[in-house]
């Protein structure tokens, strides 16, 4: 079974609270991005390289891709796997990725979205993902960085 140490949704993937504060807490030496567009975009896989700590190595997964070879991970990695939906890390534990909690870092506010924790904005698509998520035993938090308590997860359903 695949040592996931983390799963994050965070819209900006790779970036400086990912690489800086969540991946030396919960150590991983593996930033597993799953996501079926950055997966083939070489610009943006490079740009988070960069973002990255140096005793991590990276990857860039499709959610298929993700299902398909999570289990023949290593022993040695510890997997931090990052997503941009609920609906994507909906896809990997339907898909087989056995994830038990899902931290809640960073959803943007866009069109048809509601803000509803400090971070975090949901449309009733996301809400959805979520309450499915939920339903298959996986447990949610809201929490930006490390060091801030979580915020209340009901957030999510109002």
């Amino acid at each position: 079974m695949p040592k996931i140490v983390l799963t994050r949704i965070d819209n900006r993937l790779i970036h400086g609270q990912v690489a800086t504060q969540w991946c030396g807490v919960v150590g991983a030496n593996l930033l597993l991005v799953a996501n079926d567009a950055v997966s083939t975009d070489d610009f943006r896989q490079g740009l988070m390289n960069m973002a990255a700590p140096a005793y991590a190595q990276t990857r860039y997964f499709s959610i298929e891709k993700t299902c398909a070879i999570i289990g023949k991970a290593s022993d040695a990695q510890k997997i931090a796997i990052i997503c941009e939906t609920p609906q994507d890390v909906l896809k990997l534990v339907e898909g087989g990725v056995p994830i038990k909690k899902l931290n809640i870092g960073n959803m943007h506010m866009s069109d048809g979205k509601r803000q509803v924790a400090t971070s975090v904005a949901v449309d009733d698509k996301d809400v959805a993902a979520f309450k499915k998520l939920q339903e298959l035993g996986v447990e949610l938090e809201i929490k930006r960085v490390p060091d801030l308590a979580s915020e209340d997860v009901n957030k999510l359903f109002k």
